[in-house]
């Protein structure tokens, strides 16, 4: 008889340097997501600490280090306070949708500036067209990308200010990777809103967790996700609450 579900076969990276703690080596173990099961493969993964990336799902897997942890946002326990209630009227005028995950130019040059201003060394700076389409369109799982724009003008649409590539899993929105205006002048913390915005749709549709990834402590780039309280880490024996005292350290205009 043949087995309904082929278990994934992993595989390991080897060491790089480490793009959040300066000196340390990272290192990722990964699978394929392909065929009729890649949607549950998804899943399962994701609830013990795999991202996904095109039809990749992978973690980290570093020799002699564990710093950086996976971690959701309970949505239906969520309570935005007193900045993150300003920041959602302050953007309450944009028009948002979830659109099928397809390039577009407008889109690759919203990137383009993004990660000229907010990560102009990263891995991801040299990133073209093609390797932007990939991003977006090469998904095995039920995926969107949900487009952030300024008001429209008459029957001409606002300019995209915001993009988040979204996974729909069973139990929560992944926000696989977002993108945003780097002005804060005219839209402060855009990056922000996008995450509150992932928590509300989460809600709507009845399901308890949005994934953020990994956060890493002693990282400044990661220290905004301790902003959504209440937000769970998954550790040795699963998933628990982030203690308090793990604070945010990042300016708000993230």
């Amino acid at each position: 008889m043949t087995a309904p579900f082929r278990f994934p076969r992993f595989f390991v990276t080897s060491p790089q340097p480490c793009p959040y703690l300066p000196g340390r080596q990272e290192r990722k173990v990964f699978t394929e997501l392909s065929g009729p099961n890649a949607t549950e493969l998804n899943d399962a993964l994701g609830r013990i600490g795999f991202r996904r990336s095109q039809s990749v799902a992978y973690r980290p897997s570093c020799a002699g280090c564990a710093a950086c942890v996976s971690v959701r946002v309970r949505t239906r326990e969520f309570e935005p306070n007193a900045t993150q209630r300003k920041l959602m009227r302050r953007h309450a005028d944009l028009d948002v949708a979830a659109c099928r995950p397809w390039a577009t130019d407008e889109q690759y040059t919203l990137m383009r500036r993004y990660l000229s201003a907010r990560h102009p060394g990263g891995g991801m700076a040299a990133m073209d067209e093609g390797d932007f389409s990939d991003m977006i369109e090469h998904s095995p799982v039920n995926s969107v990308v949900v487009e952030y724009r300024e008001p429209s003008e008459g029957t001409r649409p606002g300019r995209v200010i915001g993009c988040c590539l979204t996974d729909r899993q069973a139990d929560g929105l992944s926000m696989v990777y977002s993108f945003f205006d780097p002005d804060q002048d005219t839209r402060p913390a855009l990056g922000n809103f996008i995450i509150l915005d992932h928590i509300a749709r989460a809600r709507a549709a009845g399901l308890p967790y949005v994934y953020l990834g990994y956060w890493v402590s002693g990282s400044r780039r990661m220290a905004y996700k301790t902003r959504y309280r209440p937000i769970e880490m998954l550790g040795p024996n699963g998933w628990v609450l982030m203690p308090e005292d793990e604070v945010a350290t990042a300016p708000v205009g993230a």
